[in-house]
């Protein structure tokens, strides 16, 4: 019998999320998949896997979870509380949970959305080639209390704990946009006072789109009469009726009809999903540069790796770990 991942209690919110179904919009399926798809980048750097694997994605607050097997599981995206067995446990890191063991996570402490993700990826049945879950069109459902999630093989699993040193993007800042096919459409005031603005994330948010609010006049408006529907994708940002902006989300619909004043550059997506309601964004045209492949993501997150400092006397299942490797007894090494 493989692994499971054991829900002993559960967030509001929690669903399993990979890297989505990209590729479909056509079908009239969104991509879907992690709000922070970095996160699930970090967990595989981690991990020390090739590429991402499915996980929880834990919005506001998390759970209490344990395991059938031994088994390392990494933290990433927003910081939450966390402990295991009562004895506090840093976020951004990868340790292993052995059977028994209480994995419990609270409530963010900055950004929106953390993950967990274990070894093996959580090895429930793909569908159209993807494990998350996809609210809006009843792909899978909510997780909740005393579910059992089949894990896949953590070949690994006795390695000794990881931190990653993440660069911020909890609090907000300024999110760099791209043109769109719409974006000329819009003046050159309209384009200024939009990138002058300050915004927040408003409270109809969720996995389609972001709402964003503002102060300031939205002197980008523009009335939508008479414009057809086009194709979307997650990061357009729409301009509605009253002139409030919203970047479209995992979930969004496939078509719209709202003028999109530009698009978010695909590496500012983390930084913007994960700004919490009073954290200040601010928007800014940028030039489009090529995008990093998955191979040089994760080269660049493992050189921000380092090994978990913990008291030994901390550790119940010391002697599980391979603390030394490669040692000889001398008799080979040349002598002066």
């Amino acid at each position: 019998m493989s692994a499971v991942l054991k829900i002993l209690s559960a967030g509001p919110m929690l669903t399993v999320q990979d890297l989505g179904r990209p590729g479909l919009a056509a079908q009239g399926l969104s991509r879907g998949g992690a709000q922070d798809t970095l996160a699930l980048w970090e967990a595989a750097a981690l991990l020390g896997l090739s590429a991402p694997v499915a996980g929880i994605e834990m919005p506001g607050m998390g759970g209490r979870f344990t395991v059938t097997e031994k088994t390392r599981v990494a933290l990433t995206g927003a910081p939450m509380r966390a402990s295991l067995d009562g004895r506090p446990v840093p976020w951004h890191s990868a340790l292993s949970l052995a059977p028994g063991e209480v994995l419990s996570i609270g409530g963010v402490s900055s950004g929106t959305t953390g993950y967990l993700t274990p070894g093996g990826g959580i090895a429930i049945e793909p569908v159209l080639g993807s494990r998350a879950t996809h609210l809006a069109v009843r792909i899978g459902a909510l997780l909740t209390e005393a579910e059992a999630l089949p894990l896949g093989k953590d070949r690994d699993a006795s390695a000794p704990p990881q931190v990653l040193r993440v660069a911020p993007r909890f609090e907000g800042g300024q999110i760099r946009i791209l043109p769109g096919p719409q974006t000329e459409l819009f003046s050159p005031e309209q384009i200024r006072a939009f990138e002058a603005a300050s915004f927040t994330r408003g409270p109809r948010s969720n996995r389609q789109a972001i709402q964003m609010m503002s102060e300031a006049e939205p002197l980008w408006h523009m009335a939508s009469g008479g414009m057809a529907s086009e194709p979307i994708q997650a990061g357009d940002i729409q301009i509605t009726g009253d002139g409030t902006p919203f970047v479209l989300g995992a979930e969004c619909q496939t078509i719209g009809g709202y003028p999109r004043i530009g698009s978010v550059h695909p590496e500012d997506m983390p930084k913007l999903v994960q700004a919490g309601a009073e954290s200040p964004l601010s928007f800014r045209f940028a030039d489009p540069a090529p995008l990093p492949t998955g191979a040089e993501r994760l080269r660049a997150l493992r050189r921000a790796i380092t090994p978990l400092l913990r008291d030994p006397a901390t550790i119940p299942d010391l002697l599980s770990y391979q603390l030394i490797s490669g040692v000889t007894a001398g008799d080979d090494l040349e002598r002066d």
